[in-house]
């Protein structure tokens, strides 16, 4: 009777896990798409003030990762931390940050910074604000400063449309743009050593567990650069009327990366060039390089 007790716990239990599996999956293939689109909150038919779609997407992808699903997950305990069951998104949300910093610095820094003026002070806050630990729980939370970081963004927006205006706008210069380009590069090629070595950085072998925190974390990257590039290319349309070959490049470096940042394999393989199992990491690195390329071909169009 009891083993009958016993085999019954243990199939409950892989049944449960099983169950846990497959809604984190499917939960986070559903929070992968961000629920924002740029052409409905700023039709292409009506004008727009320089430096609003940039910070309101960026605001958005912040906002989405704070209030949808399980919320911020690096600084969570136990089961839904960064090294439990619940971590794929963890890893993902610390790529996330790290783009979205280089994204606000750029957007501080040049973007809307020429020469001797001023920083903006909404945006420097901002920035402040989301390069707080992405691990930390409290005094203060990841997620007071993150949030707080999206409060000054929208209030940067606000700052556009007062009278007098007291935010800066996006310059829209191409010298600017490129900066953004190397550092969006920069973080490519992280993702790329991360998708494409065989062994870990302190020399270990790369565990099963390991693959899906180097796959996320890229993923993470993806995410960010997708939906800023679908808004640098509404806030330098200029750019793209005068050299046609600007939107085209945009337009190929887009497809790529909206590929990496959706790809949800059930389980995270490293299977062999020449195995019947994939090799995930590398899956993701063929768009990541792509991406990648295409950026820096975006650079030197720029330059010319």
């Amino acid at each position: 009777m009891w083993i009958k007790r016993i085999g019954f716990s243990l199939a409950a239990a892989a049944a449960l896990l099983l169950f846990i599996n497959l809604a984190l999956h499917f939960g986070q293939i559903r929070h992968d798409r961000l629920n924002y689109s740029i052409d409905a909150a700023f039709p292409p038919d009506k004008p727009f003030v320089p430096g609003e779609i940039y910070a309101t997407t960026l605001a958005a992808i912040v906002d989405h990762e704070l209030n949808t699903g399980f919320g911020w997950r690096p600084n969570d305990l136990f089961i839904w931390g960064p090294t439990m069951m619940a971590d794929n998104n963890a890893s993902r949300q610390i790529g996330i940050i790290m783009a979205v910093r280089e994204s606000s610095r750029i957007f501080k820094d040049d973007l809307t910074k020429i020469s001797s003026n001023e920083y903006d002070p909404n945006l420097v806050i901002a920035d402040t604000d989301f390069r707080n630990d992405a691990y930390k729980w409290i005094l203060p939370s990841a997620e007071s400063k993150y949030a707080d970081g999206v409060r000054h963004l929208r209030m940067y927006v606000a700052g556009l449309h007062s009278n007098p205006q007291v935010s800066r706008e996006l310059n829209q210069r191409n010298v600017e743009l490129i900066t953004l380009f190397e550092a969006w590069t920069d973080l490519l090629g992280d993702a790329h050593a991360m998708l494409y070595m065989d062994r870990r950085p302190d020399g270990g072998p790369i565990r099963p567990w390991n693959d899906d925190d180097y796959f996320y974390h890229a993923q993470g990257y993806a995410h960010v650069m997708y939906y800023m590039l679908l808004a640098v290319r509404r806030e330098y349309h200029q750019t793209e009327t005068t050299k046609p070959v600007i939107e085209q490049l945009i337009d190929e470096t887009i497809t790529p990366l909206q590929r990496a940042a959706t790809m949800k394999p059930l389980i995270v393989l490293d299977g062999s060039e020449t195995g019947i199992f994939a090799n995930h990491r590398h899956n993701l690195d063929a768009y990541i390089s792509e991406a990648r390329q295409k950026m820096y071909s975006l650079r030197e169009e720029l330059a010319r």
